[in-house]
């Protein structure tokens, strides 16, 4: 190969090279020490987003990793999850726009009330502009913001897995990753403790999505996963004791987690034989019964209160019952609501409560709707999808949708409220809609007959 030379046949290639290491030298003396993380960090940014343009699989691969790993919180929460997430979708639709012209998604039910949702959040946006109360005063912008981003990139996460994932092995890589990061996460905030180390800078906090999530992909790929070893499937079992240990012993003042986690195994196992779903119904009531009256004392006033915040968001709500007043406004409008003489601001610790007060009876009916079209999805691909993995895959995402339809009655864990879980909550929450997605790509695959053996 010639090297590089210009019109007198001057060799170019040394004046290039030297030219460079001048270049780096006079940036390194006068830049700041900011400048030149900027510097260093831009030529990873660029291989990276080169990356996922050609392996846009990939970056789901790694998304709901990087919120598990990387402690990183930005202005009002904003987390690496979020930003990966906004990279994919930007990316996606550059693709899919700029060479076709077009925007094709994948033929699933599912996409209609997942875009439903959509345009109705961004009408909801608009409407939270308008000045329902004379005396209270509107959310911040970029509270606002915050709030209709946390729906555009779940439904982003959704359509993204729908759509990217186009075989089963990119599907049984994510799931994996998942398990195997998820494990060390679990092991380490666990043992580490109680060795005396603190574990709070070395991964984020998560919320009870990842636990749900965790459990049900575990619990299914132990279950029915037939061509897996009888020692990892062994190991899955071993590890879904360990998380319901973790989160019935240890956090059991956390309700939202083991309650949901417990929904997750009875729906798996209901699923997977319906007798085995008949014999929980006594086992479940009777647990109920010996647990009340300890549940009740120690939570008396927190259910007390959250009953009184409800009615009062039923006040509010009425102002605009339709489309809602808009992401975050009603915490703004609930000190001219009194709770028990106190006027505070105040959120309703529940999902669908808060879907009631910010995107209205349309909004809460979008997010019931996609449940029950994903949960109809899943149902009927239990048997037309083959045995191992993608069976498995199946029963755990039913798992984990009746995980997290509880979750959302227990705290606003599916779609973060700015004022409460906030954005940072996304790391978690995202997790549920990238393994819904899944399913659509599983439909996908059902209907081409492309399978690609992936255990």
């Amino acid at each position: 190969m010639k090297a590089l030379a210009g019109p007198s046949g001057l060799r170019l290639g040394p004046l290039l090279v030297m030219g460079e290491l001048l270049l780096i030298a006079a940036v390194a003396f006068m830049a700041s020490r900011r400048e030149l993380i900027l510097v260093l960090i831009l030529p990873i940014a660029v291989g990276v987003v080169l990356t996922f343009l050609r392996w846009p699989s990939l970056g789901l691969v790694f998304a709901p990793l990087g919120g598990l790993v990387i402690p990183f919180v930005g202005p009002s929460g904003l987390n690496v999850t979020m930003v990966m997430v906004a990279l994919l979708l930007s990316l996606w639709l550059l693709a899919l726009i700029v060479p076709e012209r077009q925007l094709l998604l994948a033929r699933s039910r599912t996409l209609w009330p997942l875009l439903s949702f959509l345009v109705v959040a961004v009408c909801s946006f608009g409407v939270g502009q308008l000045p329902w109360l004379t005396f209270a005063l509107h959310a911040p912008l970029g509270a606002q913001l915050g709030g209709l981003a946390i729906i555009v990139l779940s439904v982003a996460t959704f359509l993204l897995t729908a759509n990217q994932i186009r075989d089963l092995r990119w599907l049984s890589w994510m799931t994996w990753a998942f398990i195997a990061v998820g494990t060390i996460s679990v092991f380490i905030r666990t043992v580490l403790p109680t060795l005396g180390l603190s574990t709070r800078d070395l991964f984020p906090n998560v919320g009870p999505v990842f636990y749900i999530w965790l459990v049900a992909m575990a619990l299914s790929q132990a279950m029915l996963n037939s061509a897996l070893h009888k020692v990892w499937r062994l190991a899955l079992g071993g590890l879904v004791l360990v998380v319901m240990y973790v989160l019935f012993i240890l956090k059991f003042g956390d309700k939202s987690g083991w309650l949901s986690a417990f929904a997750c195994i009875a729906v798996i196992i209901a699923a997977r034989s319906w007798r085995a779903g008949l014999a929980l119904v006594p086992v479940g009531v009777l647990a109920i019964l010996y647990m009340w009256s300890d549940l009740v004392s120690v939570d008396a006033y927190s259910i007390s209160t959250r009953f009184d915040a409800w009615i009062i968001m039923g006040q509010i709500i009425k102002i605009n019952p339709i489309l809602g007043l808009g992401f975050a406004n009603y915490y703004w409008y609930t000190p001219l609501f009194p709770i028990r003489g106190y006027a505070v601001s105040f959120n309703s610790h529940n999902n669908y409560v808060d879907l009631l007060a910010q995107t209205g009876l349309v909004g809460l009916f979008c997010v019931l709707w996609i449940f029950w079209e994903v949960g109809q999805l899943g149902w009927r691909l239990r048997e037309q999808v083959p045995s191992g993995f993608a069976r498995a895959y199946v029963y755990g995402a039913l798992g984990g949708l009746a995980g997290m339809v509880v979750a959302g009655v227990l705290g606003d864990w599916v779609l973060p409220f700015f004022y409460n879980v906030g954005l940072n909550g996304f790391r978690s929450s995202m997790i549920g809609w990238l393994f819904l997605g899944g399913l659509v790509s599983l439909e996908q695959m059902v209907r081409s007959q492309k399978f690609i053996a992936a255990q």
